[in-house]
């Protein structure tokens, strides 16, 4: 190597050779207690590629995605979050991705799982792409299926107040009252809110109804729960 003292790469080469017969004393040590402080930034990366490896070699795929992300090997996380799709834990595939800034490979892994109907991990890997059109696509996939909690979520996360406000009216039509006051408190709708109110008053859940209307700031309905119902709750 041009400019590279031999000298040096001799020491280097001991080094990595010295860490590969010490290999299972620092695995059993922990990589949280072990320092490398003393070597530089390139003899440590190798060493930690190397852990993670044997990580990965031992089936310990957390421990080695942690030595990945230290010694910054974003090939070989996204080698771990293949492997982790092939035994269908997608969220850890998801996280290796994210680590990695591997887009295309969440996307991928988004896509595939919005298929199979893995909302939560589609969520999650385009969450971590912060891609609003994606998240709408996988919001409205969630409506579809009446999966109002992560809809719910989903919209809340790219501040979409209108998906928000339609979701709390579905739910509202379904019954779900309390995700349907979620919606609205998110959305910021006061008048949608007062709907709400109007159908717990009719429920008789009138603690619900005063919450809602105090969103509202419907102040004639608060007074009139407080001193007609307030024994209620």
């Amino acid at each position: 190597m041009e400019g590279v003292n031999a000298l040096d790469v001799s020491r280097f080469d001991q080094d990595v050779s010295n860490f590969k017969r010490i290999m299972p004393s620092l695995l059993d040590k922990g990589l949280d207690n072990i320092n490398l402080s003393m070597f530089d930034e390139n003899t440590k990366k190798v060493v930690l590629s190397l852990l993670g490896d044997e990580y990965a070699r031992r089936g310990k795929l957390s421990d080695a995605m942690k030595a990945f992300v230290l010694s910054g090997n974003r090939e070989k996380l996204v080698k771990i979050g293949e492997d982790y799709e092939i035994v269908g834990l997608f969220g850890n595939a998801i996280d290796a991705y994210r680590m990695a800034n591997a887009s295309e490979k969440l996307i991928e892994s988004g896509n595939k799982c919005l298929n199979e109907g893995r909302l939560q991990d589609s969520i999650k890997a385009f969450r971590a792409l912060n891609d609003p059109a994606l998240l709408v696509k996988v919001g409205e996939a969630c409506i579809k299926k009446n999966k109002w909690d992560y809809a719910v979520e989903v919209f809340a996360s790219i501040n979409n107040r209108e998906k928000l406000i339609e979701v709390g009216k579905r739910c509202l039509d379904d019954g779900q009252i309390g995700y349907a006051a979620k919606a609205f408190e998110l959305a910021d709708d006061k008048e949608m809110l007062s709907v709400l109110g109007d159908t717990c008053m009719k429920q008789g859940l009138f603690a619900t109804a005063l919450k809602s209307y105090q969103l509202a700031n419907n102040e004639m309905m608060v007074q009139f729960i407080k001193e007609n119902f307030g024994s209620k709750f």
